[in-house]
């Protein structure tokens, strides 16, 4: 009696997409759209060319993707330092203190935010990527002003105070620490923009 052949299972996926987009995003961000090829991108994932467009598409599509991905990790950075209590000074900190850690971070070298300082060198021939990048400014937006609008209900901000004027500004500010992080400027510097920042929105803290 012979032994009946074991029937063979579909070849296993010979690459893991959530980790290829890490990679992908990892790239784009260190080096910009133009500064990357397809080459590249292959080589930090592992998979040749035909493999990598058959999985994901053309260069653009992985430059959206990359883009989608990055604010998935910031969003999910950032939702608990926005919705945590505490008075707006200490909300303040702790979003600005999480942006910079983003910002500084990268085995290359400090590389800034990809939205602000990759996404929207593309936004203005794309617009599929700049309805990407206005999404997510708009996001940080609606985040500061509900902060904003606590620290009205609690007193600690004038009731003439417009709300989404001032979390445009408090949004401004990471854009600018983005640009300077990416820039070169070091945690130390961008640290003493970010107290002044705080104190111009919620006032001199008081000396002990």
């Amino acid at each position: 009696m012979t032994d009946t052949p074991t029937k063979r299972r579909g070849r296993p996926r010979a690459y893991d997409p959530e980790a290829a987009i890490n990679q992908v995003t990892d790239v784009f961000w260190n080096n910009g759209y133009e500064g990357v090829s397809l080459d590249d991108l292959s080589a930090a994932t592992g998979m040749n060319r035909p493999s990598l467009y058959n999985a994901f598409g053309d260069k653009r599509a992985l430059f959206q993707m990359a883009m989608e991905r990055y604010q998935q990790r910031a969003r999910e950075t950032m939702r608990e330092r926005f919705l945590r209590g505490g008075t707006l000074r200490e909300g303040l900190e702790r979003i600005y203190d999480a942006a910079l850690d983003f910002y500084l971070s990268g085995d290359l070298g400090q590389r800034g935010c990809f939205l602000i300082n990759v996404g929207l060198t593309e936004a203005v021939a794309d617009p599929t990527i700049r309805d990407t990048a206005a999404s997510g400014l708009h996001e940080l937006d609606r985040g500061f002003e509900r902060l904003v609008q606590r620290a009205q209900a609690a007193g600690e901000l004038a009731p003439g105070v417009d709300p989404l004027a001032l979390a445009k500004v408090a949004s401004g500010i990471l854009n600018a620490l983005a640009v300077r992080a990416r820039a070169g400027e070091d945690r130390a510097q961008l640290q003493a923009m970010i107290t002044a920042t705080i104190d111009l929105i919620c006032g001199p803290q008081a000396s002990e």
